[in-house]
């Protein structure tokens, strides 16, 4: 019996020593070209495979991936990871032929009926947005989803659907859809969602709605995405109104956000006014990027000084104290985005804190 416990306690030291030693020769991977052999077979790899665009930031993904080998033996998390990039690159290769063509994102209640007021009233915004060039981004689905790909039409619609158990097979009108992505994830379908889209249009809906439209409000709140018009189409019950109505006593009554906040949002029950606010956003406002505190905003037309100054003194919050707004020409890290480089440019040293306050700057440069 000694014996056989003492071969055991072997077996199991070598067992131990043989992973400890592994463990020893693993290499510490990093994101610096510091990893000898590995940085020049990463390198050989990719110069096999063919063209590979922006060859470093792909490098990085590699050596991501093979860290990620080396930290978790746990399979669910690694078969996170890849699903999340398998998605990621699929929503991409679908989204990108159609990277200049303006969209709007519609969400609402999968339950709602074809004969409800608001499921025809998303027919006709849609379809109306549609005769103006634009695409629509839906979740896919039956209801309101199924209303807004209805009213653009299948070839002026994209369907991110999230593969449910119940109510979210893909509705009819894009059920062959070749801009129609299935997730397994929820996170991967809102990042599409936002991403691919200059202007979210919310219609009623229940909890996935909601949450959808909030977390909306706070990438927008905090800067984690780019302004874009959010319209909140209301029924003839006032959902929205009702919204409104506990947002304005509890949220802001209690503190919890600021009254700048409500230029993120408009609510309104006519789908003309809706298009007309979406519309209106980019008069003269194309787009802008983020250079540290540097905030640089493309225009469609260039400003005068004398508007320059009215925003200066209209909009002093926005700017670090002792600042000014200017005019600007491309910084060299716009090089990235070639066919944007004609657009006349102000720049601003913004304090990262007033977002509600940007969308309202912006709303006041459309109307120069």
């Amino acid at each position: 019996m000694w014996f056989n416990i003492c071969l055991h306690r072997n077996r199991h030291a070598r067992i131990r020593k043989f992973f400890t030693g592994r463990r020893q020769r693993d290499m510490e991977l990093s994101f610096t070209r510091t990893n000898g052999e590995i940085d020049t077979l990463i390198d050989t790899l990719m110069e096999k495979v063919g063209t590979i665009h922006h060859p470093a930031l792909i490098r990085e993904m590699i050596i991501s991936a093979l860290k990620s080998g080396l930290e978790s033996s746990y399979p669910a998390d690694l078969k996170l990871l890849n699903n999340t990039m398998k998605e990621m690159r699929y929503t991409t290769n679908v989204f990108a032929p159609y990277r200049t063509s303006r969209k709007v994102t519609i969400f609402g209640s999968a339950r709602t009926e074809p004969q409800e007021p608001i499921y025809q009233t998303c027919i006709r915004f849609s379809r109306k947005l549609a005769d103006k060039g634009y695409m629509i981004i839906t979740g896919g689905g039956p209801g309101i989803m199924q209303a807004g790909n209805e009213g653009a039409g299948s070839d002026r619609s994209f369907a991110v659907n999230i593969r449910l158990p119940f109510e979210q097979k893909p509705n009819p009108v894009m059920l062959q859809n070749p801009r129609l992505i299935n997730y397994k994830y929820f996170f991967n379908r809102k990042v599409a969602f936002v991403k691919e889209s200059n202007a979210i249009a919310v219609f009623p809906g229940g909890f996935g709605t909601l949450d959808e439209a909030m977390e909306v409000f706070t990438l927008i709140q905090t800067g984690k995405t780019s302004p874009k018009p959010l319209v909140l189409i209301d029924d003839s019950d006032g959902y929205w109104d009702r919204w409104f109505d506990f947002v304005t006593s509890c949220i802001l009554g209690k503190g919890f956000i600021s009254a700048e906040d409500f230029s993120i949002f408009t609510i309104t029950r006519d789908e003309d006014e809706a298009i007309r606010v979406i519309e209106e956003f980019y008069r003269n406002y194309h787009s802008l990027r983020f250079f540290e505190e540097r905030l640089v905003i493309r225009l469609n037309k260039e400003l005068t000084r004398e508007q320059i100054e009215e925003l200066e003194n209209e909009f002093p919050e926005l700017r670090q104290p002792g600042t000014r707004i200017s005019c600007c020409p491309p910084l060299p890290e716009e090089a990235d985005e070639p066919d944007l480089l004609k657009l006349p440019r102000i720049s601003l040293q913004f304090d990262h804190q007033h977002y509600g306050l940007l969308v309202a700057f912006i709303r006041k440069i459309n109307m120069f």
